[in-house]
């Protein structure tokens, strides 16, 4: 069994990680974060390689395939059975091992999370927000509940494992060599294509 840091990394690794799979294997998902991507890449301009962190099985990642084939994909997982079908899916390179500890040999034009930091235990964010900084060539992009203070709430039952905060001005703060060039909200409401309430802000590395 694998030695974690923290109770989070614990929790998605193991049965309830699974179970995050079995509720989101239903195509109509993938249908869902098409116009969410199109939207953010107006934003982006031409990409030609995305790191996600967390990937689980790829949706993100399926879905900026099918906007823009060819890229070159990433996606790291610690959800060994998330990362097997990631893998079966044949058109992503996975790192299946935590966020905390991979450790990239290059860079990528856009690095991004989506529900994932609000998993994270807060303490570790500091560490992910430098992790994804130092991996992007380009972009940073972070889609994630959003609070502008700290708070937790319970996450089906369980305390401690979901977190709301300013995320992306956080990041900002810290890597001042980025700066905000996009932002917007997806809403559960949406009439055709409902998502969770998530904000998500889009940041650019600053011309050297």
């Amino acid at each position: 069994m694998a030695a974690y840091r923290t109770e989070q990394e614990k929790f998605w690794a193991e049965t309830f990680g699974d179970g995050y799979v079995d509720r989101n294997c239903d195509p109509l998902h993938l249908a869902r974060l098409l116009p969410f991507w199109a939207q953010v890449l107006r934003g982006t301009g031409p990409l030609g390689s995305v790191l996600e962190l967390g990937a689980n099985i790829g949706l993100n990642l399926r879905a900026l395939d099918a906007l823009v084939p060819g890229m070159d994909l990433h996606g790291v997982e610690i959800n060994g059975r998330a990362a097997e079908l990631l893998k079966e899916w044949g058109r992503a390179e996975v790192h299946a091992l935590s966020i905390l500890d991979f450790r990239p040999q290059r860079t990528w034009d856009l690095v991004f999370t989506r529900g994932v930091l609000i998993h994270l235990n807060p303490q570790v964010l500091g560490g992910v927000y430098d992790l994804m900084a130092s991996a992007s060539a380009k972009y940073v992009l972070m889609a994630e509940y959003y609070n502008p203070c700290p708070v937790e709430i319970p996450y089906r039952g369980q305390e401690g494992f979901l977190f709301k905060r300013d995320f992306a001005g956080e990041f900002l703060e810290v890597h001042q060599e980025y700066r905000l060039v996009d932002y917007g909200f997806v809403y559960h409401r949406d009439v055709l294509f409902p998502q969770d309430d998530i904000n998500w802000f889009l940041m650019e590395r600053k011309e050297r």
